[in-house]
């Protein structure tokens, strides 16, 4: 169970970097670090929105260097999930979808290689964390403020309007909010506040890409593509029975009947 609901980082100066979805690509995640450090961002000003293993294939060594980095990590739906011993991710895939049946592998995957330290880890990770940044106070969280792994998709103002209202009655007005989780990055304005995805780094926007995204938060938040050696992150799932391997090197997501069908694009051979 999740220990810590809210932890407050205080005030932050200069550029923020928010991201989302390690997702055990140790590769990308390297990679993000690296750019990082080229942009002049600490540890102490880098916040993931949580999710930290999931998908591709270093579980273990991808925690490994978030902890050893230091950035902030609010718990997504993941790091709940494994700390309780959970069964399933508990990503809020609709029963019987592609993304349901094939998250069954990747969680026995990921479960397998969790030490009993890292879920003590990951038990201990916020559910929110709060910010000030040039004026402005923010919230990071990972899905929703009503549900962890609620999906919350560009264009869903009212739903961005009632989560927004969620954070609110907990915690006070906000200028902003930092999420993750649907795997989009986007910026919505929505009542006089910023709701910025800042996407996910572990896998790509199904844009027939390979590039993944970040955002950084300075005088307004920008989004931002990364590119890493997505060939070696490939390779370190082979051998296992799944398909995102394959989205890394095609840009494609295995299934889009998790997205809207405005969202959905025609999934491109490899």
């Amino acid at each position: 169970m999740i220990q810590t609901h809210w932890r407050d980082l205080g005030a932050l100066d200069g550029p923020v970097l928010a991201f989302g979805g390690p997702y055990s690509n140790l590769h990308a995640t390297e990679a993000l670090i690296v750019e990082a450090s080229r942009l002049g961002v600490p540890p102490g000003n880098a916040i993931c929105t949580g999710d930290v293993v999931a998908y591709c294939g270093s579980p273990a060594e991808t925690v490994a260097a978030i902890r050893d980095w230091g950035c902030a990590v609010v718990a997504g739906n993941c790091e709940e999930q494994l700390a309780a011993g959970a069964a399933d991710c508990g990503c809020g895939f609709e029963e019987g979808t592609v993304c349901d049946a094939l998250s069954a592998e990747w969680y026995a995957y990921a479960s397998a290689r969790i030490s009993n330290e890292v879920r003590r880890w990951m038990a201990a990770t916020p559910e929110r964390i709060a910010f000030a940044h040039r004026g402005a106070r923010w919230a990071v969280i990972h899905g929703g403020a009503t549900d962890v792994s609620r999906f919350i998709w560009p264009g869903q103002r009212d739903v961005i309007r009632e989560e927004i209202a969620a954070l609110e009655a907990e915690a006070g007005p906000f200028d902003g909010v930092i999420a993750g989780h649907c795997g989009l990055a986007f910026i919505e304005e929505v009542d006089g506040r910023l709701w910025v995805n800042a996407g996910v780094i572990g896998m790509p926007e199904n844009d027939g890409t390979r590039d993944v995204s970040y955002c950084v938060l300075d005088e307004v938040p920008v989004l931002h593509r990364l590119t890493y050696d997505t060939a070696a992150a490939a390779k370190a799932m082979s051998g296992r029975a799944t398909p995102y391997a394959a989205a890394l090197r095609t840009g494609r997501w295995p299934s889009e009947d998790v997205l809207p069908p405005d969202l959905r694009r025609a999934v491109a051979a490899e």
